[in-house]
């Protein structure tokens, strides 16, 4: 191996590239419990395949074009040189880490990212669409982005001179501009003003939490590609800003609905990282407390825009992610210092310099990305279909299998509809014919009755 091969940092980029592969299944299971009983499933399927697909697409070409050589100086999109890895082997580097893994820790950006989008449709979706979406939107959309931010000589980073140290623009506002285009085309429920989702299992939701929380810390931190350097600053920052979000997000709760639900605080949580994923190498600990304090004030208020702007974004991705990205990589404007990033933001005597360069990223990749999303999304409706026809009652694979045993649930309500029991509870419903408690079946009725509904 070359002499100047770094052993400590290519250690610390496995294990960041392993934890933020595990993002993907953490963001399945935060989803699929934040969904209703019959989608869950579907949920999972959903991010699971984007493991796969984005995967092989990234191996085939999804690389060589987000970080190969870039094409005719203008910073857009990388040369196919390197299709199927071609021309890297165990002894090529970048920087000071092979390339492989290097190849394979931003493999893992692309395949968390396109997986976010999915909870903008979370249950009206058919999977058939979906997969064919998964594969237009990582060429067409990701790939260039993480050409325009993430390689040296991409347009945003060479020649606007924005900074986004861990994915602001590529990710989050990508995700979050793509996910209001696709709720637009796939549209919205027939009730959605009506109806509120709320999670079948939040605890399914806490523990995907966990595991994206764990997998953050490698998604901001293994960004500086190196052990030393930003990548300690990154860590703390990281738990910083979670934290500045889940004291922000409950007090506008507490002040709105006068509680603080457990679905709030997760989705501050995931609000504060998102947040300072562009910022995390770019700002002072403070700076990275103030901007997850300001992500989950603002995501707080920007879930219910949907409800104003009447889109249906099912598991508030426009409202986290969308709008936590634009916090954070506007906090880098404003608090960036010299001392981590080599500039100054606003409020530590840089001026508005780099503030506007920050603005004009985010309006072009959310533009692009609206843009791009909203025409394969459309070509997809009007091909293949992507909304799903009775989303209330069948969705994809719910024929074949279900996340829980409802059968003998099931039964047990036929028989006592079956029976005509009587939904009256009290003292004149004793004992019935056979013995059996009148009062005792009449409640059991109800209750799966009830159950049948929320599901």
């Amino acid at each position: 191996m070359p002499s100047h091969l770094d052993t400590g940092n290519t250690a610390w980029l496995m294990a960041s590239t392993a934890m933020v592969l595990l993002m993907t299944p953490g963001l399945a299971f935060f989803y699929g419990g934040m969904v209703k009983t019959k989608h869950v499933l579907v949920m999972l399927k959903m991010s699971f395949v984007c493991l796969a697909l984005v995967t092989v697409l990234w191996l085939a070409i999804g690389y060589s074009l987000a970080f190969g050589k870039d094409v005719g100086g203008w910073g857009l999109i990388g040369t196919p040189a390197h299709w199927m890895m071609h021309d890297i082997g165990m002894n090529s580097l970048t920087g000071s880490i092979p390339t492989v893994i290097f190849s394979a820790f931003q493999m893992a950006f692309a395949i968390i990212t396109v997986a976010l989008i999915s909870g903008s449709i979370a249950g009206r979706a058919t999977m058939r669409g979906w997969l064919w979406f998964v594969v237009a939107w990582t060429l067409f959309v990701y790939v260039p982005m993480a050409h325009w931010v993430f390689a040296s000589d991409g347009w945003i980073t060479a020649h606007l001179g924005a900074l986004d140290f861990a994915g602001g623009m590529p990710v989050e506002i990508n995700s979050g501009a793509a996910g209001l285009a696709v709720a637009i085309v796939v549209r919205k429920r027939k009730d959605f003003e009506r109806e509120t989702i709320r999670p079948h299992n939040l605890p399914l939701v806490v523990i995907g939490l966990a595991l994206l929380w764990f997998g953050w810390f490698g998604f901001n931190a293994g960004s500086a590609l190196q052990t030393g350097g930003t990548a300690p600053m990154a860590f703390l920052n990281t738990q910083l800003a979670a934290c500045g979000a889940m004291v922000g997000w409950p007090l506008i709760e507490k002040w709105r609905l006068g509680h603080v639900e457990m679905l709030g605080v997760a989705s501050a949580a995931v609000a504060g990282m998102v947040a300072i994923t562009p910022a995390c190498g770019e700002v002072s600990p403070i700076g990275a407390l103030v901007i997850g304090f300001v992500a989950g004030v603002v995501c707080a208020f920007a879930i219910n825009l949907k409800l104003k702007l009447r889109y249906d974004d099912t598991l508030d991705v426009v409202g986290v992610h969308g709008w936590g990205g634009i916090v954070g990589v506007l906090g880098i404007g404003l608090f960036a210092t010299f001392q981590m990033s080599g500039k100054k933001g606003l409020l530590y005597g840089g001026g508005v310099d780099l503030l506007w360069r920050q603005a004009v990223g985010v309006v072009a990749c959310a533009t692009f990305s609206f843009g791009v999303t909203w025409l394969i999304a459309k070509a997809i409706e009007k091909t293949v279909g992507f909304r799903a026809a009775e989303e209330y009652e069948h969705v994809p694979g719910a024929e074949e299998e279900q996340a829980y045993d409802d059968e003998t649930i099931a039964e047990i309500r036929r028989r006592i509809v079956e029976a005509k029991v009587p939904v009256t509870v009290g003292a004149d419903a004793a004992a019935g014919p056979g013995g059996v408690d009148a009062a005792l079946l009449a409640e059991l009725r109800r209750l799966l009755e009830q159950r049948e509904q929320e599901k």
